[in-house]
């Protein structure tokens, strides 16, 4: 069954009222449906009022919080609402829970951190082994798999490692990450992990409780929804946590981690996001199994627009995929595709990119450790595409042309 491609992108404003631009910065935020934008829009009519209040229209606030935890819940396959916390971005919560786990460390235990991840599941991990003096380890990319390897992983596990934090996919690279097996590793010592899914959850649907994770983040403004970070954690682990907040908010879930009064209407557009999602889908009689419906439509077709713009990409002379380039392994990859040039700096072709009206990124993404790991300056870093279930053949093929005459 050919997926509807005219239908979906009848459903982006921006793609209906600009034809000319090409959107290919996905990795960074992508665009947003007509119905999560109505659902934003009614929400800030009809329930801007704050929480907890004996009115309709607060009962009305309550309500959107209240929906919007359970469709994150069924989205990420967590068995309550109250594991999952709802914020400002995947960076923010993190570095806020952080402090909380910070507390269960103790001086002198080791945590794990990645070469791969975005710097918001980096930073957060650092400032937590500097205030409570723990022994960071690294654990590099595999450079023949393009991912994080578990053998990798044993090798630095020790009786004294506490926590481990990995990405699911790379926001540079595109790599997915087999977190089931890399969390059974870490596991094996009794350490806590923490799940970077931002750039996951955009092409494919985790199960928290498949992966066995402890924590798992990811953005809404990746998938096609509001500007929210949503992180879920364990229950039995949330709830004997410590939390930093203000004396009068209670100590129950999943509020005593959500500070502050919440965005209600970005959370009444996370619903409508999750309903998008499930849209795509045409089978199941739940929300998740007609969202896993729906990405299985759109994985098939984004798999094939990546194929056709690693080919493409190939075909240039001085052209470095940084990445499994390999078609025949792109299940094992998101449609995240970064490279250099041996003659023309990646700024320079993103520039003329843009002067295109092609969208798209270059730099180091923030991901500093894996530009440094696989030698590439900091600040030139490479040029990124990302592709969504919005994007076209024909938009990959003029992206290509256009990358085609900068290199000449």
């Amino acid at each position: 069954m050919l997926f509807p491609i005219d239908a979906v992108r009848a459903n982006f404003a921006a793609l209906n009222s600009d034809q000319s631009t090409i959107y290919l910065d996905n990795p960074a935020g992508t665009l947003v449906p007509k119905c999560v934008i109505d659902a934003v829009a009614t929400a800030m009519a009809t329930a801007s009022n704050n929480l907890g209040g004996f009115f309709r229209a607060s009962l009305r606030a309550d309500d959107v919080v209240n929906t919007a935890h359970s469709t994150a819940a069924q989205m990420l396959g967590a068995a309550s609402a109250d594991e999952i916390i709802i914020g400002a971005n995947m960076t923010s919560l993190t570095f806020h829970l952080s402090r909380s786990i910070g507390l269960l460390m103790k001086a002198g235990d080791e945590i794990i951190l990645t070469r791969m991840d975005h710097e918001g599941d980096v930073a957060p991990w650092l400032m937590m082994a500097r205030d409570h003096d723990l022994v960071v380890k690294w654990l590099d990319v595999n450079r023949d798999s393009w991912r994080l390897e578990a053998d990798d992983l044993a090798l630095l596990l020790s009786e004294r490692t506490a926590f481990v934090a990995l990405n699911f996919a790379s926001n540079v690279t595109g790599s997915i990450n087999d977190i089931a097996v890399l969390v059974k590793c870490a596991k094996s010592v009794g350490a806590l992990v923490y799940v970077d899914a931002v750039q996951y959850v955009p092409h494919r649907l985790p199960d928290v409780a498949a992966l066995n994770c402890d924590f798992l983040a990811c953005s809404s403004y990746k998938f096609y929804g509001p500007h929210l970070g949503i992180v879920w954690g364990r229950l039995d682990l949330l709830e004997r946590m410590e939390a930093y907040k203000c004396r009068s908010v209670p100590n129950v879930l999943p509020i005593k981690f959500e500070t502050g009064t919440p965005q209600t209407e970005l959370q009444a557009g996370l619903t409508a996001t999750g309903s998008y999602l499930a849209s795509l889908g045409s089978e199941g009689s739940t929300l998740r199994e007609r969202m896993l419906s729906g990405y299985a439509a759109f994985n098939a077709y984004e798999d094939d627009l990546t194929r056709r713009l690693i080919d493409g990409l190939k075909s240039f002379r001085g052209v470095t995929i940084h990445g499994i380039a390999n078609l025949n392994e792109i299940e094992h990859r998101v449609p995240t595709v970064s490279f250099t040039h041996d003659r023309v700096s990646s700024h320079d072709i993103a520039r003329e990119l843009a002067n295109k009206d092609i969208c798209i990124w270059s730099g180091n993404n923030y991901a500093l450790g894996l530009m440094q790991h696989i030698g590439l300056d900091e600040q030139e870093g490479v040029v990124r595409f990302g592709i969504a279930h919005y994007n076209t053949a024909a938009e990959i093929d003029q992206a290509l042309a256009a990358v085609d005459r900068v290199l000449r």
